[in-house]
């Protein structure tokens, strides 16, 4: 039997946001999905926090082409998991926070992300605080920008099979 995905939460923006957090995530599932669809008011990235850790615990590594360019980064010992691209244009991001309740290892992210036309991207992030399941989730714009009116953010847990 495949997994299934169960929407645990839906946040849509009607007016500009400098941030969306999901809380009181229930322990009940394998991993968590959650899927941004919208624009921001400008180029950024997508920038992540777990149960309000605001010390130097986060990583990431990224790969991204846009047809002619490529390039990779990396990141490391940040206050923030950056995670996805934002731009002014329709963008998706999809992240899958991986075994998310267990307390006996470090937090995974891979996010795959797309602006149709001009951009793609994958990253894989790590958040290696002492281990702790995942309660909360902070998502923000990078740059002080703000998601725009009409973004939609779902949560969504995966059952095992």
């Amino acid at each position: 039997m495949p997994a299934t995905y169960e929407p645990i939460a839906t946040q849509s923006l009607g007016t500009a946001q400098a941030s969306v957090t999901f809380s009181s995530i229930p322990a009940t599932y394998t991993d968590l999905v959650l899927v941004f669809n919208g624009t921001a008011a400008s180029a950024q990235f997508m920038e992540l926090r777990f149960n309000g850790d605001t010390a130097t615990n986060y990583s990431a590594t990224r790969l991204s082409g846009n047809g002619s360019v490529t390039l990779s980064d990396r990141t490391s010992t940040q206050d923030v998991m950056f995670v996805g691209n934002l731009h002014t244009a329709q963008t998706t991001n999809i992240l899958q926070i991986m075994n998310y309740a267990n307390t006996t290892t470090f937090k995974t992210v891979l996010c795959r992300s797309n602006q149709a036309g001009a951009q793609v991207s994958a990253r894989v992030g790590l958040w290696r605080k002492t281990p702790e399941a995942i309660t909360t989730i902070f998502v923000r714009p990078s740059g002080g920008a703000n998601f725009s009116i009409g973004c939609e953010f779902t949560l969504y847990g995966i059952k095992a099979a």
